[in-house]
């Protein structure tokens, strides 16, 4: 794995929006860098999930509205980088969930999400979230819950579900997100970033 300090979206096929939420990495590393007395590149990459090059970046984004189809090249390939080092987050925009529950599934078939509790480093690195993941946007009036995969004990995954941080991380006129709200996204997307290279 490499060290460099920065970040990639992931391009999966399905027809699923990859694309969706456009500012909101470059606004989650501004407020990184800032906050974080972090150094992220503020060029992002762009990566399949098959693709080599993902092994360049400690930490990758993905996110969406649709379907989401991983192939078995995209699998292989995936939990490879996962496995030896890599780390994923997913951002639950609305209708992404019940697929990528079944992708997650074929990426690690013995392996549970299971919820994380508040007392994880995930939670409590420059920002403290006592009651665990921020609840930022409505989708079906259920408790915002973040999810992991656990490999060898270690988080390799997190899956934000019914919060919605990366339309949090936006900027303001797309959601007119109150401020606090705002502020509440992007922390919690800090400490992602700051948990991921940290471990």
């Amino acid at each position: 794995m490499s060290n460099a300090q920065q970040i990639a979206t992931i391009k999966y096929s399905g027809g699923g929006d990859w694309y969706a939420n456009p500012t909101s990495l470059p606004n989650l590393i501004n407020f990184t860098n800032k906050f974080c007395k972090m150094a992220i590149d503020k060029n992002i990459a762009t990566v399949t999930p098959s693709d080599e090059d993902i092994f360049n970046y400690p930490i990758v984004f993905l996110t969406g509205h649709g379907n989401i189809i991983f192939n078995d090249s995209d699998i292989q390939n995936l939990r490879n980088y996962l496995t030896s080092g890599g780390f994923i987050h997913i951002s639950d925009n609305y209708g992404l969930d019940k697929f990528i529950r079944r992708e997650i599934k074929k990426l690690f078939p013995k392996l549970e999400l299971t919820e994380i509790p508040s007392s994880h480093p995930i939670y409590n690195q420059t920002f403290k979230f006592p009651n665990g993941l921020p609840k930022i946007h409505e989708h079906d009036k259920k408790s915002p819950q973040g999810y992991g995969i656990f490999y060898n004990n270690r988080l390799v995954l997190f899956y934000d579900y019914e919060s919605d941080l990366s339309d949090g991380w936006e900027d303001r006129e797309v959601h007119n997100n109150p401020e606090d709200i705002r502020r509440k996204a992007l922390s919690m997307g800090a400490n992602i970033i700051e948990y991921t290279f940290k471990n």
